[in-house]
């Protein structure tokens, strides 16, 4: 039976992807990727012929309905976003949904996040934290969703665009002046950059103009690091 595979692709370094992949992509006839023309170099990098078709954030209710069309006629489709994981601050959720609701198989293929690379290179994650994808351009629902997640007992990750990250760190810096970060910016990349330290020391480090696409982790405060150490000691004894 048909079905419908999602595969993550690199978030900047091309070699990042895995075998099963590579190995999926060219078992397919067709995939369903956001930008075909950006899509169409990986595919070239890895010798795939499949055709391409665009299901993207702005058609992904009409191209859902075409792509279930391709597996009633017994093709595989697999799906990739322009970069990392779909479903993740990506296109797919509504793309995933359907194909189930039709009663086909959907199938993740594992691999590269921001989200992820972020936490590894971060150092402070031991349990759990919030995911928050890309916050509201809106400056008073940004700062309202800002205060809210700087209340957690958890650290929490963000994503920003070059546009606004100076604006979302000169937030973070008056409402926590203390807590200190983890960015990444243009990860996996030629010109990757990670920088640690308060919103303002952070914000002093990055490009001017800033560049490229940044993952913002904002750690615990001191006082909650403490317990969750404190935890995780009882935890082992």
């Amino acid at each position: 039976m048909a079905e419908l595979f999602i595969v993550a692709t690199p978030i900047g370094n091309m070699a990042d992807i895995t075998y099963r992949a590579v190995e999926t992509l060219k078992s397919v006839e067709i995939i369903a990727c956001e930008d075909t023309r950006h899509t169409q170099g990986l595919l070239s990098r890895y010798d795939i012929k499949a055709r391409l078709i665009a299901c993207h954030a702005h058609n992904e209710n009409a191209s859902a309905q075409g792509i279930i069309n391709l597996l009633e006629e017994g093709h595989s489709v697999a799906y990739v976003s322009d970069a990392g994981t779909p479903g993740v601050s990506d296109p797919g959720c509504r793309l995933v949904k359907a194909v189930r609701a039709a009663g086909f198989r959907v199938t993740p293929i594992p691999g590269p996040s921001a989200m992820a690379t972020l936490i590894s290179a971060g150092g402070c994650v031991l349990g759990s934290f919030t995911f928050e994808g890309f916050l509201s351009p809106k400056p008073g629902r940004k700062r309202k969703r800002m205060e809210a997640l700087l209340q957690r007992d958890e650290p929490f990750i963000f994503y920003e665009s070059p546009y606004r990250i100076e604006k979302a760190l000169g937030l973070l810096d008056e409402l926590a002046a203390d807590r200190q970060l983890t960015l990444g910016r243009e990860m996996t990349k030629t010109f990757e950059q990670f920088l640690v330290g308060t919103a303002k020391e952070v914000l002093a480090g990055l490009p001017k103009p800033p560049k490229g696409e940044f993952a913002v982790l904002v750690h615990m405060s001191d006082k909650c690091k403490e317990c969750q150490e404190e935890e995780t000691e009882d935890d082992q004894d």
